[in-house]
């Protein structure tokens, strides 16, 4: 088991010195070994994959462990986040974030709230990726453009957020709060992922 924290600042000004303190004490009180410090200093704008932190993941292993500082740290998306999140859990990394206290393997309450509150916060964003698709299919409809979408059977209406279904359910999100999130039923989202 090799212990690595991944410390990402967006300008020269901001320094890592605390958060490597917070990061040793942390590691030390969870008795997680010696940590091997990731740093860079780039914008969370870029995709994590392009940055240090997609090499790291590249190379590590089963049973090693990631601490971060906080989440926000990872990416600036909810959606990149959560990838890394479904990367860890792939293949058998711990991630710790210690802001949170958010453990991709913890079965706490604190987890799972967090997990949940990733999960609201995608949905206002895909709420707002919405509300400008519609303006823009509105000003199409008023210069005569004809609008619409191609009907089939068996088509459902969490189809088009399958991938993020799946990953709630890999981060053992209660189905309940899925349903609720995605507006439909417990049974129904049932259905929906015996039939993918």
């Amino acid at each position: 088991m090799t212990t690595f924290s991944y410390l990402r600042v967006s300008t020269l000004e901001q320094n890592t010195e605390k958060n490597k303190l917070d990061v040793l004490k942390f590691a030390n009180e969870r008795k997680l070994g010696n940590v091997e410090f990731i740093e860079e200093q780039i914008s969370g704008k870029s995709n994590f994959k392009n940055r240090q932190l997609g090499s790291l993941l590249e190379k590590m292993k089963k049973d090693d462990v990631l601490i971060v500082p906080e989440l926000s740290r990872i990416a600036r998306s909810i959606s990149q986040i959560f990838e890394v999140i479904d990367i860890t859990k792939q293949k058998g990394i711990t991630l710790y974030s210690i802001k949170e206290d958010f453990s991709n393997n913890d079965k706490s309450i604190t987890s799972t709230v967090t997990t949940t509150i990733f999960a609201l916060v995608a949905q206002i964003e895909r709420d707002l990726i919405s509300l400008r698709t519609t303006e823009a299919l509105q000003t199409k409809k008023a210069q005569g453009i004809k609008l619409g979408r191609p009907k089939g059977k068996g088509k459902s209406k969490l189809d088009e957020y399958k991938d993020e279904i799946f990953k709630l359910v890999d981060l053992q999100v209660p189905k309940t709060i899925i349903a609720k999130r995605y507006n439909t039923t417990v049974s129904n989202l049932h259905r929906f992922l015996k039939n993918k």
